[in-house]
């Protein structure tokens, strides 16, 4: 087994995920699926759905393995509903599927790993290489058959819908109490979940099929087939009675709360807390008293969104250390997402100064507010900055910087910069990492409208100055802090993403 092989598998275990193998009658085959599935994730699901070859018997041999039997035969859409309960009750967030007769690779669990991690919470699609196979035209026409129909009924083009090689979010599956029990529940599942909101992502994965007089199939054209279009006919009239309304409330809802938190947004910056903040600038002697007020209303207004109000389709939630003291003047770093972030960090503390880019310091919706909280513009260069910082140091201020330099499109770690390690370094500053989850969900980068997930914000452990030196250059530092918030962002993501 490789060291990646070995990462893998935790990394399924610790972000929830197993794997359900249905079977029926497929002695032949079931050992090899589940002992190679297994060099691929530790937590493995055997349905085995009343059997009458050797297959019991094969399973109990191979150990380490859950099993769920029954004696009576009741079809691949019962098994699965059995395996997704049991998954459910062992503590699993996902499942990822695959067929028990050989045509799935498990080599291409980690394809559905990998896809988790860039769409957390939604329904993988393994859609199935079929170049170069040999299928019965009975076979073609079926699967694109339940493709157009897929579409009528979801408005969603998925070029496989009748694979079975699938990740489900086990907390999304709508419509499992009426679950059919053949082989149409698959798509059923597909179908209740695409109305119900729950996005759905297509990988590519192999297959293979074996020489005809080799072939274990179970599939009754004639019966199965009507089975078929007996459910499509159902699902294309709850489509217009059930599906599509919901597809018009979500619709609603997503542009509802983006003109809500819009208007809110301009009522109270805006309108209010601008003019407010300008005049109390503007009459009178400008003191350290009167420069504090404004700090703590930046700091009142940061917590009164996030933690009182509320971004509209989001929790917020953070966790620090007991020992972090503000009073103490730091440098803070932390991943950039989006323009959400300073909220999400101006809740700690009224002592915080963000360097920020041109853009944000000449914006008209909130610049009288960011230039009177004395936030400094990386429009010169750091050097030139560095004894203005120094100074707002000297009186007990934090510095917050985003060693990214930019927003992160998709909340992946970017390449860190030197200049934060320079500025601790030339400020005498300990750093204090703070790792950010869920802003560039709701806001993504390039986006105009607001999603629903949580926000969290982990507090770390203070680096201080002289742990700092103890790393290197100031190009080592940056690469050593991105590892670490590489690892504390997989970490939390890892937990958050089994609720998604």
């Amino acid at each position: 087994m490789t060291q990646q092989q070995e990462n893998n598998r935790k990394l399924l275990h610790d972000r929830g995920i197993c794997v359900i193998i249905p079977t029926y009658n497929n002695a032949g085959t079931i050992e090899r699926v589940v002992r190679k599935t297994c060099e691929y994730c530790d937590d493995v699901i055997v349905v085995n759905d009343g059997s009458t070859d050797d297959t019991e018997k094969i399973l109990k041999g191979i150990g380490n393995v859950e099993i769920v039997g029954y004696e009576k035969n009741k079809g691949k859409g019962y098994a699965l509903k059995m395996g997704f309960r049991r998954a459910r009750k062992m503590g699993f967030a996902y499942a990822i599927t695959l067929d028990a007769d050989g045509q799935h690779f498990p080599e291409d669990i980690p394809l559905f790993l990998q896809a988790n991690q860039k769409h957390p919470g939604c329904l993988i699609v393994g859609s199935r290489n079929m170049e170069g196979v040999e299928r019965s035209k009975g076979s073609n026409f079926a699967n694109k058959f339940s493709d157009f129909w897929f579409w009528v009924q979801t408005g969603r083009w998925l070029s496989d819908t009748q694979t079975g090689y699938r990740l489900y979010p086990l907390k999304k599956h709508y419509g499992l109490p009426v679950l059919s029990n053949r082989y149409e529940a698959e798509l059923q599942l597909m179908v209740f979940a695409s109305w119900h909101g729950v996005k759905l992502e297509e990988i590519p994965v192999n297959v293979y099929y074996p020489p005809k007089e080799e072939r274990v199939s179970h599939f009754r054209p004639g019966i199965d087939f009507a089975r078929i279009s007996l459910l499509n006919t159902v699902l294309c009239g709850l489509a217009l009675i059930y599906g599509l309304p919901l597809r018009i409330f979500r619709f609603l809802m997503k542009w509802g709360r983006t003109l809500y938190a819009a208007l809110f947004f301009g009522f109270f910056s805006v309108l209010l807390v601008t003019p407010m903040v300008w005049c109390y600038t503007k009459i009178g002697k400008m003191t350290e008293k009167k420069r504090m007020k404004v700090h703590r209303l930046v700091n009142w207004m940061a917590r009164f969104l996030m933690l009182r109000h509320g971004i509209p389709g989001t929790s917020f939630s953070y966790q620090m250390p007991d020992n972090v003291d503000f009073d103490k003047p730091k440098l803070i770093i932390a991943n950039h997402q989006s323009h959400l972030d300073l909220a999400c960090q101006l809740i700690f503390t009224p002592k915080m100064i963000f360097l920020t880019n041109g853009w944000a310091w000449n914006n008209p919706l909130y610049r009288t507010i960011i230039h009177a909280a004395e936030f400094v513009p990386v429009t010169d260069s750091i050097d030139k900055i560095v004894p203005h910082l120094k100074s707002l140091v000297e009186r007990g201020y934090s510095i917050a910087v985003y060693p990214e330099g930019t927003r992160s499109k998709d909340c992946r770690i970017g390449r860190f910069h030197q200049g934060p390690f320079f500025l601790a370094d030339h400020l005498g500053l300990d750093i204090l990492p703070m790792c950010m989850y869920g802003p560039g969900k709701v806001l993504p980068k390039g986006v105009h409208h607001l999603n629903k997930s949580p926000l969290y914000v982990e507090v770390c452990d203070v680096v201080s100055n002289e742990e700092l030196k103890k790393l290197g250059t100031y190009r080592e530092q940056a690469s050593w802090f991105r590892k670490y918030f590489i690892q504390k962002y997989e970490s939390i993501a890892n937990q958050i993403e089994q609720d998604v």
